[in-house]
């Protein structure tokens, strides 16, 4: 079946970090799957956590800084990175700040993302 999704639900969050689910619990009730365009300030930061889905991050512009428990990795325009379930990670901002498209399997929910 083809469904078309009108829009994107802005999802609140501090920091000045922008949240725009295209597709996810929120925006069109799928639990499998969640898209997500971010747009996050120079210098933005997150409390680590220990999500219980894989997260897929496409960096659009600027980088985005993920901390893990190998060290840090930048992740620049044009790259990407996967986090695996129960891997500890923080995602923060460059200095340019960052523009990227999330993809969590399943859904990203602020339970399953078990933040610290």
């Amino acid at each position: 079946m083809v469904r078309k999704i009108e829009g994107a639900t802005r999802i609140p969050v501090p920091g000045g970090k922008v949240i725009e689910e295209h597709v996810g619990r929120v925006n069109s009730g799928d639990e499998s799957i969640s898209i997500a365009h971010m747009v996050a300030p120079p210098g933005w930061e997150e409390p680590a956590q220990t999500p219980s889905f894989t997260e897929y991050t496409v960096v659009l512009r600027g980088s985005v800084i993920v901390e893990h428990a190998e060290g840090v990795t930048e992740v620049s325009a044009g790259q990407s990175i996967v986090t695996s379930p129960g891997e500890k990670v923080r995602y923060s901002s460059g200095p340019e700040g960052a523009e990227y498209v999330a993809v969590c399997l399943p859904a990203f929910s602020p339970e399953t993302a078990n933040r610290d």
